[in-house]
Order: structure tokens, then C-alpha cells, then sequence
């Protein structure tokens, strides 16, 4: 079978699973380099054996982190398990070594002081960055408009990281600019319909089951993009989210204008929420619901970087002295 036939084997079955659309280029890009590995290495090596060389040669010689060389593991052994449809069986691999990694945390004031640079969608993306512990792309940049429940006072996240969905507590701080943000995103959605556009991609199997529904408002991102995009295979067009780049260049750029030094990005804000959360008084294993975290120790690491502990209360909320 060639690349590309593999390829496409490879993204029907990660849509089969419902996994995100981040995760689907991931697998998708490490199956690719692998597939081109062993072109380059004329390589005849099967199953595990393969995969060890790959593995072994991103270590040793691309030296990545150990993060990293997981990621590429993990896609080979779906692609292996879902589209080969063998078991490789144990893997011996060179591992590339994992440091002690303790994420880079903003102080409350200095969120304050970058969000004083940002202003309309950027802002709200990363208010929401930071009041709620989201990631960026998958979490935030991923929400629908039927995502957030101004009644209930919830943003529920849909398409996580692990396919897992959460209820969070939408902080009051965000509520009336999200109004008002809203107003402008079904103006946009109305114009689109009224040119016969406005048909947005659905996760997972909802298209098939529900094929009128990527025309409703509800469905339409968040945070849509300001231009639209055009279907390869349909011709159709229609509008996507905010891409991460616009967000990783808007925080260095208030970042710099703020004057701060540490190495901020959209992530940071996550990590910073972890640790006011922790700082405030919240015990661990809520920190790990809401950060959407399956085991408590990925959340542990933020107990390395905590200062103090209070009464807990949305960071946001908190920070911009509205508790009442």
C-alpha cells in the first residue's frame, strides 16, 4: 500500500476513535516521517524491530525530548494496532532521557499585566487560557458557541486532549465581553449564510448523524476565524477557528510590551492557573478534574512551583477583585 493510501487509512481510523483533530495531524505527521524513515534507510525491518530503529534514531540522532519521542511511539503503535492491524509486540528502544521539567508560572499580576496589552478576541482567548485552565488549541480554540451556558454559568469542553469532556465554571469576569463577542460571531455566521456559506467541520461521527447541523449557529466555533476555507473534496466553503499561531504571536507580542522576561506562552497561562488554584487552597485531585489531567501525577509537578495557599476562587475572578 502506498504513503498516501496508508495515510488516509490512518485519519479514517483516529476519526472512528473520535479523537481530535490536533491528535490526527500528530499521528499523522509521525506515521509520515516514519514511512519516509525507512524509504531513506531502505530499511526491511518489521514490527517492533522497526519501530526501535525509528525510535532509536530519533533520540540519538534528532535528539529530542523524551516527550516528544513518546508522541512519535504512541501514533506508530495505533497506526500498527489500527491500520496494519499487527501487534509490533515489545519495543526496545534507545529512550531519549526525561528531565525534571517545572513549568514557567506567571504571578497574578503579571497575567494582569499582559492581558492589559491584549484586547478583543485575543483577549477572551486568553482570559479563558487562564480563568479556566484551558489549552489552547484543543480546549479553548476548539469550543462551540453551544459550549458555553450563560445561564448555568459552565464552558464544557468537548473535544480534550484524551477524548475526555469536563464541565468548568465560566469566570463572571468574561461573561458580558462573551455577550457581546457572541453578538459579533452570529453577525458573522448570518453574512455567511446569507451567501450561502456558513457550514462548519462537526466532530467525530456527528456529521454523518446529523448532516444539516454544521449550518447552525450552535456549532460554529467560538472563535472563528476571519477568513474562510475551502473543502479539498466538497468545494464547500466554510469558516474555522482562530489559528493557534495568531495567539502564540499576540502573547510574545504583550509579553515584550509588558516588559516580562520569562518565556510565556498560551500554555503558560494553564500552568499558571494550576498553581494559583493550588496557592488558593484547592486540594490536588480537583485541580486534576478540572484540568482534565487522568492521572494525579501530571498534576503533582505544580506543587513544585507553589507558593502559598488561600481560599479558592477562580484565579480571574480573584485577580480583578470581583469576589462579592
Amino acid at each position: 500500500m502506498k504513503k498516501e493510501s496508508l495515510l488516509d487509512t490512518l485519519r479514517k481510523a483516529i476519526r472512528l476513535k473520535h479523537y481530535s483533530k490536533a491528535t490526527e495531524r500528530v499521528y499523522s505527521s509521525w506515521v509520515s516521517a516514519f514511512i519516509d524513515f525507512r524509504i531513506k534507510q531502505n530499511s526491511e525491518s518489521h514490527g517492533a524491530k522497526a519501530i526501535e530503529e525509528f525510535l532509536t534514531y530519533l533520540a540519538i540522532d534528532k535528539k529530542v525530548s523524551a516527550s516528544t519521542q513518546n508522541q512519535a511511539f504512541n501514533a506508530l503503535l495505533f497506526f500498527y494496532r489500527r491500520v496494519l492491524g499487527q501487534e509490533p509486540g515489545e519495543i526496545n528502544a534507545s529512550r531519549a532521557k526525561k528531565p525534571m521539567h517545572i513549568p514557567v508560572v506567571c504571578t497574578r499580576q503579571e497575567v494582569q499585566a499582559i492581558l492589559d496589552q491584549l484586547k478583543g478576541d485575543i483577549w477572551l482567548v486568553v482570559a479563558l487560557l487562564y480563568g479556566c485552565g484551558l489549552r489552547s488549541e484543543v480546549d479553548c480554540l476548539s469550543l462551540r458557541v453551544k459550549d458555553v451556558d450563560f445561564g448555568q454559568k459552565t464552558l464544557t469542553i468537548r473535544e480534550s486532549k484524551g477524548g475526555s469532556a469536563r464541565v468548568l465554571t465560566l469566570p463572571s469576569s468574561v461573561a458580558d465581553r462573551l455577550q457581546r463577542h457572541l453578538q459579533k460571531v452570529k453577525a458573522i455566521h448570518e453574512m455567511d449564510l446569507r451567501e450561502g456559506w456558513g457550514a462548519v467541520d462537526l466532530p467525530g461521527a456527528l456529521a454523518r448523524k446529523y448532516p444539516n447541523a454544521n449550518r447552525e449557529f450552535g456549532w460554529q466555533y467560538l472563535f472563528p476565524a476571519a477568513t474562510r476555507w475551502t473543502d479539498k473534496e466538497t468545494g464547500e466553503q466554510g469558516r474555522p477557528h482562530i489559528h493557534s499561531s495568531a495567539i502564540q504571536k499576540a502573547v510574545k507580542a504583550a509579553r515584550i510590551a509588558a516588559r516580562i522576561n520569562k518565556h510565556v506562552t498560551p500554555h503558560t497561562f494553564r500552568h499558571s492557573y494550576a498553581t494559583h488554584l493550588l496557592e488558593y487552597g484547592e486540594t490536588i485531585r480537583t485541580v486534576q478534574e478540572l484540568l482534565g489531567h487522568k492521572s494525579v501525577k501530571t498534576t503533582m509537578i505544580y506543587t513544585h512551583v507553589m507558593q502559598k495557599r488561600s481560599a479558592v476562587k477562580s484565579p480571574l475572578d480573584r485577580m480583578m477583585n470581583l469576589n462579592r
